[in-house]
């Protein structure tokens, strides 16, 4: 369904390092809202629901909502750091649109709900 690189994984796995819960799983999301329509999330979470999807890709236990499946299906998620720091690039084959700011899209079919950025 998605992939982890490397680096993003090893990065999720510092961070629940971090969180002092390693047990925790990584839910992935998408919900209206940016200047093209739909948004990314991610987070931590430690539960799944009945109408979640959970698999695990690159050693991370992973969560998506129903919803958000087919919408992120393929989706491809990194990890760059360079001298100003670091942080998680998404590249989703299903995003036919993008914001200048790069903080949301929109698909083919799921226009979302655009606000102004």
């Amino acid at each position: 369904m998605i992939t982890l690189t490397d680096a993003a994984a090893a990065q999720i796995l510092s961070m629940k390092k971090e969180e002092g819960d390693e047990s925790l799983k990584l839910r992935i999301g998408v919900q209206g809202g940016g200047c093209s329509g739909l948004s990314y999330g991610m987070g931590f979470d430690d539960e799944k629901t009945e109408d979640d999807t959970a698999f695990q890709v690159n050693g991370i236990d992973v969560i998506v909502d129903q919803e958000s499946e087919p919408i992120i299906k393929g989706l491809v998620i990194d990890y760059k750091q360079n001298m100003m720091g670091g942080g998680f690039t998404i590249d989703n084959p299903n995003a036919i649109a993008n914001c200048g700011c790069g903080s949301s899209f929109r698909t083919a079919t799921n226009a979302g709900t655009p606000e102004n950025c």
